[in-house]
Protein backbone atom coordinates (compact mmCIF):
# COMPACT_ATOMS: atom_id res chain seq x y z
CA UNK A 1 0.00 0.00 0.00
CA UNK A 2 1.18 3.66 -0.79
CA UNK A 3 2.31 5.55 2.28
CA UNK A 4 0.11 8.27 1.84
CA UNK A 5 -2.95 5.80 1.71
CA UNK A 6 -1.76 3.98 4.51
CA UNK A 7 -1.47 7.05 6.74
CA UNK A 8 -5.17 7.69 5.93
CA UNK A 9 -6.30 4.65 6.05
CA UNK A 10 -4.76 3.77 9.64
CA UNK A 11 -6.49 7.63 10.82
CA UNK A 12 -2.33 8.74 11.48
CA UNK A 13 -3.08 11.54 9.57
CA UNK A 14 -7.33 12.43 8.62
CA UNK A 15 -6.75 13.25 4.45
CA UNK A 16 -5.08 11.87 1.98
CA UNK A 17 -3.64 14.82 0.93
CA UNK A 18 -2.64 16.42 3.63
CA UNK A 19 -0.28 12.87 4.09
CA UNK A 20 0.79 13.63 0.45
CA UNK A 21 1.77 16.72 1.42
CA UNK A 22 3.70 16.02 4.76
CA UNK A 23 5.61 13.15 2.84
CA UNK A 24 6.09 15.20 0.38
CA UNK A 25 7.81 17.86 2.46
CA UNK A 26 10.23 15.48 4.33
CA UNK A 27 7.93 15.03 6.99
CA UNK A 28 7.46 11.14 7.43
CA UNK A 29 10.24 8.70 7.32
CA UNK A 30 10.11 5.46 6.65
CA UNK A 31 12.53 2.86 8.50
CA UNK A 32 14.74 5.94 9.07
CA UNK A 33 14.97 7.44 5.62
CA UNK A 34 12.82 10.71 3.99
CA UNK A 35 9.72 8.88 2.23
CA UNK A 36 7.63 9.93 -0.97
CA UNK A 37 4.05 9.40 -0.94
CA UNK A 38 3.96 6.82 -3.06
CA UNK A 39 6.76 4.58 -1.30
CA UNK A 40 5.09 0.66 -0.29
CA UNK A 41 4.49 0.63 3.25
CA UNK A 42 4.37 -3.41 4.75
CA UNK A 43 3.97 -4.68 7.65
CA UNK A 44 7.00 -4.23 10.51
CA UNK A 45 7.94 -1.16 8.82
CA UNK A 46 8.40 1.91 11.25
CA UNK A 47 6.72 5.14 9.86
CA UNK A 48 7.61 8.39 12.21
CA UNK A 49 5.64 11.80 11.24
CA UNK A 50 6.39 14.98 12.08
CA UNK A 51 3.44 17.20 13.70
CA UNK A 52 5.19 20.76 14.02
CA UNK A 53 6.30 20.33 17.60
CA UNK A 54 5.74 16.81 18.10
CA UNK A 55 7.00 13.45 16.74
CA UNK A 56 5.46 10.13 16.62
CA UNK A 57 6.75 6.42 15.87
CA UNK A 58 4.71 3.59 14.94
CA UNK A 59 5.10 0.40 14.06
CA UNK A 60 2.95 -0.95 10.97
CA UNK A 61 0.98 -3.93 12.05
CA UNK A 62 -1.28 -4.59 9.39
CA UNK A 63 -1.96 -3.50 5.43
CA UNK A 64 -5.90 -3.40 5.16
CA UNK A 65 -7.56 -1.14 2.14
CA UNK A 66 -10.36 -0.40 4.18
CA UNK A 67 -10.73 -0.10 7.70
CA UNK A 68 -13.83 0.95 10.08
CA UNK A 69 -13.28 4.56 11.63
CA UNK A 70 -12.76 2.82 14.99
CA UNK A 71 -10.57 0.24 14.02
CA UNK A 72 -7.69 2.07 11.85
CA UNK A 73 -5.36 2.34 15.41
CA UNK A 74 -5.25 -1.60 15.12
CA UNK A 75 -3.01 -1.12 12.33
CA UNK A 76 -0.10 0.20 13.74
CA UNK A 77 1.78 0.36 17.34
CA UNK A 78 3.07 3.32 19.06
CA UNK A 79 6.67 2.81 19.60
CA UNK A 80 7.08 6.53 20.56
CA UNK A 81 5.83 9.97 21.11
CA UNK A 82 7.70 13.22 21.78
CA UNK A 83 7.68 16.55 22.29
CA UNK A 84 10.62 18.45 19.95
CA UNK A 85 12.71 21.03 21.71
CA UNK A 86 12.40 24.25 21.07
Amino acid sequence: MRLDKYLKVSRLIKRRTVAAEAAGGGRVKLNGREAKPGAAVKPGDIIEVRFGERRISVEVLSVDEKTRPDSGAAMYREISHREIPG
